[in-house]
C-alpha cells in the first residue's frame, strides 16, 4: 500500500477492512469467488511432506487454502489454518511475483486466502509454502479475536460459538470428539445387530417420560402439538411391528424445564430397544458400548475428568436402590411396609418429605440425597420403586420394585433402563393412575396415549429398554465442565443490549 491509501483508512478497524474491501472490488474485481480448488488439506500436506529435510525445497506445487491466523514481517509470513491445521506461507521478492505480493497489506488477520507455491522446510524445522500466487477467497468485516482472550467471557463463547471454535483449539477438539462419540454409539449400536429408525420429533400426545414439554401449533391441521420429551412409545410401537428385534434411535428430545451444567432444554439421547432380552442384558450392553468409546477417545477405559480419576472397564458394580440406602443411612426400606412408616422413617433420619408421599417416593428422595452424591466410578443402581417407574416390570417376590437401572458415573445419571412392561392391562392401569397425578398437579395437558395402548394389545414382545443421555456421556469423555461445552449451539437467555 502507497503512503496516500494507509493516510486514507479510518482508525475504525472494522471500517479499515470494509474500505479495504472497497479497494479490493476495485483492483480484483470478485472478493468472494465461488470457485477455488485445492490440491490437499494442511494435514495431508503435513503427512505427505514428513519426511522432507530442514533447509530443503520439494520442488513440489501444492495449492492450499485457510484463514490467516498470524502474520509477521508485513505478512512476508503468514499462518493459515484449515478445519485439519496450520501451515506457514512465506512471500518474498524472490519466490513471489509482484502482482501476488501487492496484495498482501490488503490481507488481515481472519481473512480466507489461496495458495499455491512451493513446499519446503525452513532451516528450523517448519513446513513452508513459497507462494507464487496469491487469491483473496473471503474478506472479513470483523476483526478476530485476540487469541481466545477475546472471547474470554463465557456467553459470548456459547452465543458466538464460531469465534469460541476458531480461537480455542480445546474447543475445537472436544467437538471433533463429540463427533466422534455420537458416530461411534451409532456403529456399536448397528454392529450390535440394531437397526436405526427415526420417530416423529412433533406428538400430538406427549408421553415416554415425565416432563414439562414445549407447545406449538399446526396451522393446517389446526392441531396443538407438542416437541417430544422422549420417542419412547414409538420405538415400542415398533417392536410391535415386527420390523426388526433390535431397534435405536439417536434422538432430540425437548423438556421446557430448567437450565443447568448438566440440563439443557434440548438434548440428545440414544434410545433403543431389545426384543426378547431383559434389564441385565442391557446392563452387559452399557457397559460394552462405555468400555468402547472410552478406548475411542482416549485409548483406554481409564481417563481422567477434573481431579477424577474413572474407569469404564467393566462390570460395574450393581446395586439395589434399598440396599444403597440401607447401606448409607441404615433405613431398612424393605422392612417398611407403609407410606406413612416410610414417611416417619425419614423425618426420623432428619429427611423433610411431603405428607402425601408414597413409600417409593420417600425411598427415591433418600436415594437422591444420600447415594447419588457419592456415586463416582460407574454403578448401576438397581430395584427402583414401582411408584416412580411406571413402563417396568415387577422384580419377582417384591412388588414395590421394578426391573429398572440406572448408571451413574461422577454422581450424573448417564442411562435408564428397564424390563419393559408389556402386559397391556397393567400397561393401561399405570398409564391412567399416572395420568390422574399429572391431573391432580395441575397438568391438563396431559392425555393418554390411546394410540401407544392400542398397540400394545396387538402384543409387544418381553423387552429391555435403554436411554442414554448422549450430552453427558460426552461431557465425561472429553472433560468438560458444563453441558453447554458440549452443545454445538446451547440455549442461551435473551440478548440483553
Amino acid at each position: 500500500m502507497n503512503e496516500k491509501t494507509e493516510t486514507a483508512l479510518s482508525s475504525d478497524p472494522t471500517e479499515v477492512r470494509r474500505q479495504k474491501l472497497g479497494q479490493l472490488r476495485e483492483t480484483i474485481g470478485d472478493v468472494y469467488p465461488a470457485h477455488f480448488h485445492r490440491t490437499m488439506t494442511n494435514a495431508e500436506l503435513a503427512e505427505k511432506y514428513e519426511g522432507l529435510a530442514p533447509d530443503t525445497e520439494s520442488g513440489d506445487v501444492v495449492t492450499v487454502a485457510g484463514r490467516v491466523y498470524s502474520s509477521r514481517n508485513s505478512g512476508m509470513f503468514m499462518d493459515i489454518h484449515d478445519a485439519s491445521g496450520k501451515i506457514q506461507i512465506f512471500s518474498h521478492k524472490d519466490t513471489t511475483p509482484e502482482e501476488a505480493r501487492a496484495l498482501l497489506p490488503m490481507i488481515d488477520l481472519g481473512d480466507i486466502i489461496g495458495v499455491t507455491g512451493v513446499v519446503r522446510r525452513t532451516k528450523r524445522g517448519e513446513l513452508t509454502i513459497n507462494a507464487q500466487d496469491i487469491v483473496m477467497l473471503t474478506k472479513t468485516l470483523l476483526p478476530m479475536p485476540e487469541k481466545w482472550h477475546g472471547v474470554s467471557d463465557v456467553e459470548i463463547r456459547y452465543r458466538k460459538r464460531h469465534l469460541d471454535i476458531m480461537t480455542n483449539e480445546e474447543s475445537k477438539l472436544r467437538f471433533q470428539q463429540r463427533s466422534k462419540i455420537v458416530s461411534g454409539i451409532r456403529r456399536f449400536m448397528e454392529n450390535d445387530g440394531f437397526m436405526e429408525v427415526e420417530t416423529p420429533m412433533l406428538h400430538s400426545v406427549y408421553g415416554g417420560a415425565t416432563a414439562e414439554p414445549f407447545k406449538t401449533h399446526h396451522n393446517t391441521l389446526k392441531l396443538d402439538m407438542f416437541l417430544r420429551i422422549a420417542p419412547e412409545l414409538f420405538l415400542k410401537r415398533t417392536l410391535v411391528s415386527g420390523l426388526t428385534d433390535k431397534v435405536f434411535e439417536i434422538n432430540r428430545n425437548f423438556r421446557n424445564e430448567g437450565v443447568s451444567t448438566r440440563h439443557n432444554p434440548e438434548f440428545t439421547m440414544m434410545e433403543c430397544y431389545w426384543a426378547y432380552a431383559d434389564y441385565e442384558d442391557i446392563m452387559d450392553l452399557v457397559e460394552r458400548l462405555f468400555a468402547e468409546l472410552a478406548v475411542k477417545i482416549h485409548g483406554s477405559t481409564e481417563f481422567s475428568y477434573g481431579d477424577k480419576e474413572i474407569s469404564f472397564k467393566g462390570p460395574f458394580r450393581r446395586v439395589p436402590m434399598p440396599d444403597a440406602v440401607k447401606e448409607a443411612t441404615g433405613i431398612d426400606f424393605l422392612a417398611i411396609r407403609t407410606d406413612e412408616e416410610a414417611r416417619a422413617a425419614a423425618k426420623a433420619a432428619g429427611f423433610e418429605v411431603e405428607k402425601d408421599w408414597t413409600w417409593g417416593e420417600c425411598l427415591a428422595f433418600i436415594f437422591e440425597e444420600k447415594v447419588e452424591p457419592t456415586l463416582i466410578q460407574p454403578s448401576h443402581v438397581t430395584h427402583f420403586p414401582k411408584d416412580i417407574s411406571p413402563f417396568a416390570k415387577e422384580v419377582p417376590g417384591e412388588p414395590r420394585l421394578v426391573e429398572r437401572f440406572e448408571t451413574y458415573c461422577n454422581t450424573w445419571e448417564l442411562g435408564n433402563a428397564f424390563s419393559e412392561l408389556n402386559d397391556p392391562e397393567e400397561q393401561r392401569a399405570r398409564m391412567v393412575e399416572q395420568l390422574e397425578q399429572a391431573h391432580a398437579r395441575g397438568e391438563k395437558a396431559k392425555q393418554l396415549d390411546d394410540e401407544f395402548l392400542d398397540a400394545i394389545d396387538q402384543g409387544m414382545p418381553p423387552a429391555g429398554g435403554l436411554g442414554i443421555g448422549v450430552d453427558r456421556l460426552i461431557m465425561l469423555l472429553t472433560n468438560a465442565p458444563s453441558i453447554r461445552d458440549v452443545i454445538l449451539f446451547p440455549a442461551r437467555r435473551a440478548k440483553v443490549d
